[in-house]
């Protein structure tokens, strides 16, 4: 992985993370936690993609996925604190 692609992965991460974090709780993370928040989130939507045998494609597939695995991420997170 070369520099550019490491700059685009984390860029991608930090606006994942900021749109789940604006989905679930109405404010962002910071800038390295929406980086953590989006890569884990892309790791979720992966795999619940991949379970459901749902396939994206593009640029913008990924970054939906990756969303959609960021906010069931949050969500999961929330649950398990309030226990």
């Amino acid at each position: 992985m070369d520099i550019i692609s490491l700059l685009i992965f984390l860029a991608v991460g930090a606006l994942v993370g900021w749109l789940a974090g604006t989905i679930v709780k109405g404010t962002g993370f910071g800038v390295i936690g929406n980086i953590i928040v989006g890569i884990v989130g892309a790791i979720v939507g992966g795999f619940v993609f991949g379970l459901l045998g749902i396939t994206t494609g593009g640029f913008l597939g990924s970054i939906i996925m990756a969303t959609i695995g960021a906010v069931i991420l949050l969500v999961l997170i929330g649950v398990i604190k309030k226990a």
